[in-house]
């Protein structure tokens, strides 16, 4: 068998420009052969660690090394044979007019890297958590990459924001650190409204929700958190409570079941939610 691959070799060498491009090709080939079986092989590695813990740390490690895999497959292959050698000279040349130029296009991406170190390591939220930024945009965390983090909007929308961004706003993680995620609900309800009642009514639609679950363990009297008089406003009375709901709840699901749940009951107890109107009135001269 070496003595084959030997013999090739020498085939190669002897038809000169053509055998340096065919080792180039085999090379490529090789090596992508290679890189697919590593990618496989930390696929399975790293869905297990995934599931254990510091699971946004394990995404972006497993980013990192994938990148770092492919750049040294690359070297490699323009490291093999005389063609190749060739194609690297055509492809460094100038080496100071192509740094500058890549130098000021990875600027993004070297700050998008290093904001991505940062979140991995201060971890300000994980995979699963459901978060709004300073700007409102909210949503579920669904993957971090070494450029950006995905969060996954209503329906199938996923909004792609670079981690330089995202690591310079005031995020607010509304399940950071608990099995089970939260989401504060406000009512409006008319001035002369019965107040007692329409905290009561708040109450028993959180309880009678199918999405909604107990904060607190069964039997302790407090299974779900208390509705509250938050407010007068301007045209309003504010009334809110604290829903809790589990990991895999459709945010959209939860608040439609809620609020068609109050919209009924406050119509049937006779409890006005207010809405903006003008009042106009005329005044008439009477002419002596």
């Amino acid at each position: 068998m070496t003595d084959i691959l030997v013999k090739f070799d020498i085939w190669l060498d002897s038809i000169g420009f053509l055998g340096g491009f065919l080792r180039f090709v085999m090379a490529a080939l090789w090596a992508f052969l290679v890189v697919s079986i590593l990618f496989r092989i930390e696929r399975a590695f790293f869905s297990k660690r995934f599931k254990i813990h510091n699971r946004i740390q394990v995404r972006f490690v497993e980013n990192i090394l994938r990148i770092a895999v492919i750049l040294i497959a690359v070297f490699w292959v323009f490291n093999t044979g005389s063609t190749a050698d060739h194609f690297g000279k055509v492809l460094f040349q100038g080496t100071a007019i192509l740094g500058a130029i890549i130098g000021l296009a990875a600027q993004p991406v070297i700050s998008d890297l290093c904001c991505g170190i940062m979140i991995s390591i201060c971890k300000p939220f994980e995979i699963g958590d459901r978060i709004e930024l300073q700007s409102g945009i909210a949503g579920q965390v669904k993957d971090i990459t070494i450029r950006h983090v995905v969060l996954q909007g209503i329906g199938t929308t996923d909004i792609i924001i670079p981690n330089s961004v995202i690591n310079s706003m005031a995020v607010t993680n509304l399940s950071h650190g608990n099995g089970i995620r939260s989401l504060f609900m406000r009512f409006n309800i008319a001035y002369g409204s019965d107040v007692e009642k329409a905290l009561e009514i708040l109450h028993q639609a959180v309880v009678d929700s199918v999405y909604a679950v107990p904060a607190h363990p069964e039997g302790s009297g407090i299974e779900y958190s208390p509705a509250y008089f938050m407010e007068y406003a301007e045209s309003s009375l504010v009334i809110g409570t604290t829903v809790y709901y589990e990991p895999g709840t459709g945010l959209g699901d939860l608040k439609n079941d809620i609020n068609l749940r109050i919209y009924h009951a406050f119509a049937e107890a006779g409890i006005e939610i207010p809405y903006n109107y003008m009042n106009v009135v005329m005044h008439s001269t009477k002419e002596e």
